[in-house]
């Protein structure tokens, strides 16, 4: 999820400041050096919400009424003999949370590419192992090849899902793990490729889109983020780049796009997670991709990026309060596609522009894509709404990915109809 600049959005793990817990560096860190590897042993993970009591006199002047998450250390919890503030757990055992995720217990599912486990997440070598074996036994329906490489010499590697042979006038780019703690991401492009696939043969509506349509498919955007918060910080949010002035590493790649950069909603400073970087296109990972989509901005028609969590689908425009002018036409294919989703499991999602229905922030992909010329721009917050947040359990991998296909595939169809509002 894209952060906000100057408050706390409720979508973080921020340490609550009067209670002199555990330090910010846990997990989000504003600043300060961003090196070493974070424990988290015997934290847990609160919601409070301040209802103007005294006592919280300070959390409501820096917070007002927002419900925000707090990560705290158990030998210290914030507020814990008052009785005026309401809290809830979130997660008794923040450590135990995440070791679900990484741990021996599921390892052994993830190894094996050729009886490849869904429903797990799986690390960036693992993913691209994968990607190799799907390009050597689709040949016929996928092709695999490398926009670029990242800050760390990481090949940066797309998906092109379709019938081979084809001249395609239309296709879709879906990107994920742009952000490299949403592990939920590039959970979802690994299923999608593999619904597409799976059923081509008796699937008819996904057999005319892959007839028809291009599909490039971006499994991880941020591979140098997305490897570190394997081996390093799960909550880690940036890219890998360095900085000469600050010790502090890293750019958010969602606000390193040349649309109104650096400016509302971003941050000048190396060490906020929202640092919009030294320059536009700094970050090599967001260069390259930016540099595809220009050559293709006639073939490309639907731009859709990938993010964790809200359960949000937004639109443009993310850096002001306006209306897009193809409004009626993206509203309805929005209305379409939380319709359909919400079909699978009865999971509501909110949707519209992104300054309104999220907050507004500058230099986003979504908001480039539509400048350059793409009509149908939007970005995805999957589950769930703030309960385990980023650690969202492999449990909820085929339910978030099922829905969220069916939602796609409707945006997808849309394509293939003529839109006259």
């Amino acid at each position: 999820m894209r952060e906000r600049r100057g408050a706390t959005p409720k979508s973080l793990y921020p340490q609550c400041p009067p209670c002199h817990t555990t330090p910010h560096h846990k997990l989000i860190r504003h600043r300060g050096n961003n090196e070493g590897r974070r424990g988290v042993a015997g934290n847990q993970v609160f919601r409070i919400t301040p209802d103007g009591h005294e006592d919280v006199e300070l959390l409501q002047k820096l917070f007002q009424n927002m419900t925000i998450n707090c990560l705290l250390s158990t030998q210290n919890i914030c507020f814990q003999h008052d009785p005026n503030v309401i809290r809830r757990v979130l997660i008794a055992n923040l450590q135990k949370e995440m070791e679900k995720q990484t741990g021996y217990r599921s390892s052994r599912r993830r190894r094996s590419v050729l009886q490849y486990d869904y429903e797990v997440y799986h690390s960036l070598e693992e993913i691209q192992s994968w990607m190799f074996e799907m390009n050597r036994t689709h040949s016929h329906l996928l092709d695999m090849f490398s926009v670029g490489r990242s800050y760390e010499g990481r090949p940066l590697y797309v998906l092109q899902l379709g019938k081979r042979g084809r001249p395609y006038r239309k296709a879709v780019w879906i990107d994920c793990g742009v952000h490299a703690r949403e592990w939920i991401g590039p959970a979802f492009c690994q299923w999608f490729v593999k619904e597409a696939l799976n059923s081509y043969q008796h699937d008819s509506t996904m057999r005319r889109l892959m007839n028809q349509l291009a599909f490039y498919i971006m499994p991880v955007l941020n591979v140098d983020g997305y490897h570190y918060s394997w081996t390093t910080d799960r909550f880690w949010r940036k890219t890998r780049s360095k900085n000469h002035k600050y010790h502090c590493r890293g750019v958010d790649a969602n606000r390193n796009w040349k649309v109104k950069w650096c400016e509302e909603g971003a941050s000048s400073h190396p060490c906020d997670e929202t640092y919009c970087g030294p320059s536009p296109e700094s970050e090599p990972e967001v260069k390259a991709v930016a540099k595809f989509l220009r050559k293709r901005r006639k073939q490309v028609k639907a731009y859709i990026s990938i993010h964790a969590y809200a359960q949000m689908l937004l639109y443009p425009y993310s850096y002001k309060y306006a209306t897009i002018p193809n409004f009626n036409c993206v509203e309805s294919a929005a209305h379409n596609a939380v319709t359909a989703l919400y079909s699978a499991y009865g999971v509501r999602y909110r949707y519209g522009p992104a300054s309104t229905t999220l907050y507004v922030s500058s230099g986003s992909s979504m908001d480039w894509a539509y400048k350059n010329g793409i009509p149908y721009a939007f970005a995805f917050e999957l589950r769930d709404t703030g309960y385990f947040g980023f650690l969202l359990p492999e449990a909820q991998i085929n339910p978030t990915c099922t829905e969220t296909m069916r939602a796609v595939k409707a945006i997808a169809s849309g394509l293939l109809k003529k839109c006259t509002g």
